[in-house]
């Protein structure tokens, strides 16, 4: 089946492609999710129409992407995992652990333009690829700290900041009173 891409697929082509897929593909995943419209000849036509103004918008989005690489550029986020005795990890690091990571830093990213070369199976540092746009990439350093059985210890990467630990709520002097004042009323009155 022909199908014209609403949006970029990864391994399928960019917005305004015309691409041959199968039924299944197109009918279950592509046109669903509105990544994609069955390539009939009105379609082709307002595809063609629309092409100037998703070029406009593909600009747009490389734009801030690089702005966005930028500012990921040399950024180092910390990810703890628990590690067994002889020191390997339970499990490997996953992309949406990196999303939450880099989240905390103030970096909403989806964990699908996160690509892991291969499965971070190790404690230590690696640099991870952050697909932003088609033509624009970031990397990241992530450093995987492990813990065995215990509370993940409070680790911080050099140059950032200590955490505040949170100030202890007090309980008001109307809140302390209020018992005081129930116990004086519940007493019959002479």
């Amino acid at each position: 089946m022909k199908v014209i891409l609403i949006d970029e697929v990864t391994g399928l082509g960019g917005r305004g492609d015309v691409v041959t897929v199968r039924d299944g593909y197109a009918r279950n995943f592509l046109l669903p999710k509105e990544l994609a419209r069955e390539a009939t000849a009105g379609n082709l036509k307002a595809a063609e129409m629309e092409k100037k103004k998703w070029a406009v918008l593909t600009e747009k989005e490389k734009d801030a992407a690089q702005k966005l690489a930028k500012q990921l550029e040399g950024v180092k986020v910390l990810v703890h995992k628990r590690v067994g005795e002889s020191g390997t990890l339970f499990g490997s690091v996953t992309t949406g652990e990196i999303a939450e990571a880099l989240a905390s830093r103030g970096f909403e990213l989806d964990k699908r333009r996160i690509e892991l070369g291969h499965p971070i199976k190790s404690v230590g540092s690696q640099q991870v690829e952050v697909r932003l746009h088609r033509e624009v990439t970031a990397q990241v350093t992530v450093r995987v700290i492990g813990a065995i059985e215990k509370e993940f210890a409070e680790v911080k990467l050099p140059g950032e900041e200590p955490a505040e630990p949170e100030p202890v709520a007090e309980a008001p002097a109307a809140e302390a009173a209020a018992p005081e004042a129930e116990a004086a009323e519940e007493k019959p009155a002479e």
